[in-house]
C-alpha cells in the first residue's frame, strides 16, 4: 500500500513538473516588472487566434509561404515579404489572399524589363511597407526598391543606388519605412553609417540617426597614450548597425538593433536624428531585466511596431518575447517565448499592428501569428488610447477596472493617481502613487498636498503667530515696567 501511495505521489510530482515546464514555454506565462525589478505574473493581454502558414487561404497550391521576413498592415491589407519564395503576399482583413507579387509589371500589364534586357523579378525581398500612395518593396537580392501602385500593383518608380549617395555603405536595402512627407528611411545590411534617408524622387538625402557603440574605458586609456603608428594597428570601433525601422503618425522614426555593442537598443529619432525615446518607467533598460548580479544578458530587438496612440511593441530576439510599452516607456505586458509550439517563436523577424491585434512573423517557422487582445488587454490599450488623447477621466475609469482584474498592475494605479493629481486631489493621488510604488509622482502630490494645508490653515497660523508676538511684546513691556518701578523704590 505504501509503495502504491509513493508511486502515485511520484507520478503527480512528475506530471506537475512537466506541466510547469510546458507553462514556462507557452503564451500563458505573461508577466510585468515591478518597482524592485521582480517579474510578477500578469493576466494575458493577448492570445493567439490564428496562424498564417503554408498554402494561403483563398490561393492555389503555388501560393505557399516559405518564410516570413517582414509583415506590414495598412488600409485593410496585410503584406508579407517572403525572401525564400521571392514573393510578397497581399492578404485582406480576413487573411485571405488578394494577390501574389513576384513579377513586376507596368501600368499596361507588361513585364518590366531593365536596360540589360532582364525582367524585373523579385529576389529575396526582406522588407515591405505601404501607405495610401505606394507599396514599397525592398528587392534585397537585386539591390533596389520598387514603388508600386496600391490598387493596380503596377510599377510607379524603381529606386536603385542613388548617384549622389556618399559614404562606403553598399546599397542593399533590407527594411524600409516612410514618413508623412514621403521621405524613405532605408535600413541596409551591415551599415555602420546609419539609416539611409531618401527624398521622394529616390535621391540620397543623408545618413540618419546615430547609434553610439559602447566604449571601454581601458580602450580609451590605451588610445590616449598610444602613438600614431600604434593607433593604426588598433582595431577600429564602428557604429552598430540598425536592423529595422518604423515611423509613427507624428513623423518620428523608430529604429532597433540586435548588436549588443550598442549603448541603446531602441531609438525614436526626431528630425535632427536625436534619440528622444521617453523612458519614465521603473527601468531605463527595455526588454528583460537582469535576473541577478551574474546575469548580463540584454534583450536585442528585431523589429518595432508603433500604434497611433504611442504604444509600441518590441520583438525580442534573445528570448523571443514581445514587450509592449506606452509612450512614456512604461511596460504594459510581455508575452511569447522560445519554442516550436503555438504562442511561441523560433526565429521572429517582424511585428506589426492590425487594429489592436499584433501580427508576428517567424522566418524559420514560415508563419505569421495573429494575436488578438483579451478582455484585459483591450482595457489596457483602450485606457492608453484615452490617456494619450487627453480623455483622462475615461482613462482613469478604465484603469479602475484594470486593477480590479489585476491588483499587481502598478502602472494602472499610477495612471489613476496622475488623473487625481491633475485635478488637484493630492491626497487621493498620494494613495494611488503609493500603491503604484511611484516615488517621483508621490513627492509631487505630497508637495501639492502640503501647500494646500498651508493655504487652508494659514489664517490660524497667522493669528497664533501674531498672538505669540503680542504676548512676547507684552511680557517684555511688563518686565521692563516692573524693573523700572523697583529701581524707583
Amino acid at each position: 500500500m505504501k509503495k502504491r501511495i509513493l508511486s502515485l505521489c511520484l507520478l503527480i510530482l512528475l506530471c506537475f513538473t512537466f506541466a510547469t515546464a510546458y507553462a514556462e514555454h507557452t503564451n500563458d506565462s505573461s508577466y510585468i516588472y515591478d518597482f524592485w525589478g521582480s517579474a510578477n505574473e500578469s493576466l494575458n493581454a493577448f492570445e493567439l487566434s490564428k496562424v498564417i502558414s503554408g498554402q494561403i487561404e483563398g490561393g492555389t497550391e503555388e501560393n505557399v509561404i516559405q518564410s516570413v521576413d517582414d509583415v506590414y498592415y495598412h488600409n485593410g491589407r496585410l503584406y508579407i515579404a517572403d525572401a525564400v519564395a521571392n514573393k510578397v503576399f497581399v492578404l485582406d482583413d480576413d487573411y485571405k489572399l488578394i494577390r501574389e507579387i513576384k513579377i513586376i509589371r507596368d501600368a499596361e500589364g507588361k513585364i518590366v524589363v531593365n536596360d540589360d534586357n532582364k525582367q524585373a523579378i523579385l529576389s529575396a525581398p526582406e522588407g515591405v511597407y505601404a501607405n495610401d500612395q505606394y507599396i514599397y518593396i525592398c528587392d534585397t537580392g537585386n539591390n533596389r526598391i520598387f514603388l508600386l501602385n496600391p490598387e493596380t500593383y503596377a510599377l510607379e518608380m524603381e529606386v536603385d543606388k542613388p548617384e549622389n549617395m556618399v559614404g562606403s555603405t553598399e546599397f542593399v536595402p533590407s527594411k524600409i519605412a516612410v514618413d508623412n512627407a514621403g521621405r524613405m528611411f532605408v535600413v541596409v545590411k551591415s551599415s555602420t553609417e546609419g539609416i539611409i534617408e531618401l527624398n521622394t524622387d529616390g535621391s540620397f538625402s543623408r545618413y540618419f540617426g546615430v547609434n553610439s557603440p559602447k566604449v571601454s574605458l581601458v580602450d580609451v586609456f590605451w588610445k590616449s597614450i598610444a602613438t600614431d603608428e600604434q593607433k593604426k594597428q588598433m582595431a577600429k570601433t564602428y557604429a552598430p548597425a540598425f536592423v529595422n525601422v518604423q515611423t509613427d503618425s507624428d513623423g518620428f522614426v523608430y529604429a532597433v538593433t540586435t548588436d549588443t555593442a550598442s549603448e541603446e537598443m531602441v531609438f525614436r529619432f526626431n528630425a535632427k536624428g536625436e534619440n528622444v525615446l521617453r523612458k519614465f518607467g521603473y527601468s531605463e533598460q527595455l526588454g528583460d531585466l537582469p535576473s541577478g548580479p551574474e546575469d548580463t544578458s540584454k534583450s536585442t530587438f528585431a523589429d518595432v511596431a508603433v500604434s497611433d496612440y504611442g504604444v509600441y511593441a518590441l520583438l525580442d530576439t534573445l528570448r523571443n518575447r514581445v514587450f509592449l510599452y506606452n509612450f512614456d516607456g512604461n511596460l504594459l505586458t510581455v508575452f511569447g517565448g522560445k519554442g516550436d509550439i503555438e504562442g511561441t517563436f523560433n526565429t521572429p523577424t517582424s511585428i506589426c499592428w492590425h487594429g489592436n491585434n499584433l501580427i508576428v512573423g517567424d522566418s524559420k517557422l514560415a508563419s505569421a501569428f495573429v494575436f488578438t487582445t483579451t478582455d484585459f488587454g483591450a482595457l489596457v490599450l483602450d485606457a492608453e488610447e484615452k490617456y494619450f488623447n487627453g480623455d483622462f477621466n475615461a482613462a482613469s475609469a478604465l484603469n479602475e477596472k484594470i486593477v480590479s482584474m489585476n491588483a499587481n498592475y502598478d502602472h494602472a494605479y499610477v495612471s489613476i493617481g496622475k488623473n487625481y493629481l491633475m485635478r488637484d486631489e493630492y491626497k487621493r493621488a498620494m494613495e494611488y502613487f503609493k500603491l503604484g510604488n511611484d516615488k517621483t509622482y508621490y513627492s509631487t502630490a505630497f508637495g501639492g498636498y502640503r501647500n494646500l494645508l498651508i493655504q487652508k490653515y494659514f489664517p490660524i497660523f497667522a493669528i497664533v503667530f501674531l498672538a505669540f508676538v503680542v504676548w512676547v511684546l507684552w511680557t517684555e513691556f511688563a518686565y521692563h515696567k516692573k524693573q523700572k518701578q523697583l529701581e524707583e523704590l
